[in-house]
């Protein structure tokens, strides 16, 4: 049986979010329109997905209502719109209580901490996505991929995976736990992964 992932902290979040943040800078404008690992999504429709999931979860946090979903999150200006979107996701984890208090969605209930690891899981996969289709390295600690992993398994172990995430992908055991979170999540890692 798989060790609990250990709790992460807002320390984590924002390690991850500036990581994201150096791949953003470093995407060309020759390349937004790029196919990427999420088959219908090209590299601006993953970064506008980040972009928007880290405005929904700021906004679930400040019980606030989220953004309308038909809304262009990135605007003229993509990277000024991660940025500030980053910067409210790290602010409305890091108000106190936050983690321990009870959140509800239309996934359900979960706790702050939960949303934190929901949210770290999916920021790590999509970089790991713009990092692949653009060419550029993707470096995250191996501690905070593990525990993403293992807390992905452990949430998704009883979930449909139908229009969330493709069929669990082949990934060698001594593979980087980015790696492995990826091809948990759907991604194929081949030969040439980003770890």
């Amino acid at each position: 049986m798989p060790t609990p992932p250990q709790p992460p902290t807002t320390g984590h979040l924002a390690g991850a979010l500036d990581d994201v943040s150096t791949l953003v800078r470093g995407i060309r404008a020759d390349q937004w329109a790029a196919p990427t690992a999420c088959t219908d999504w090209n590299v601006r429709d993953v970064l506008a997905h980040v972009v928007g999931m880290n405005l929904v979860f700021a906004a679930l946090l400040s019980d606030r209502k989220p953004p309308e979903r038909a809304r262009d999150p990135l605007g003229e200006d993509p990277v000024a719109a991660y940025i500030e979107s980053a910067s409210a996701l790290l602010a409305a984890f890091e108000r106190p209580g936050v983690l321990e208090r009870v959140y509800a969605s239309p996934l359900g209930e979960a706790t702050g901490a939960d949303r934190l690891q929901i949210r770290l899981y999916d920021l790590l996969a999509h970089g790991w996505d713009l990092a692949q289709a653009t060419g550029q390295d993707f470096h995250v600690s191996e501690e905070l991929a593990g525990n993403s992993l293992l807390f992905a398994q452990t949430q998704l172990a009883h979930q449909a995976r139908d229009g969330r995430f493709g069929a669990v992908q082949p990934a060698p055991d001594d593979a980087p736990a980015l790696t492995r979170l990826v091809a948990f999540l759907g991604r194929s890692v081949g030969g040439g992964a980003v770890g």
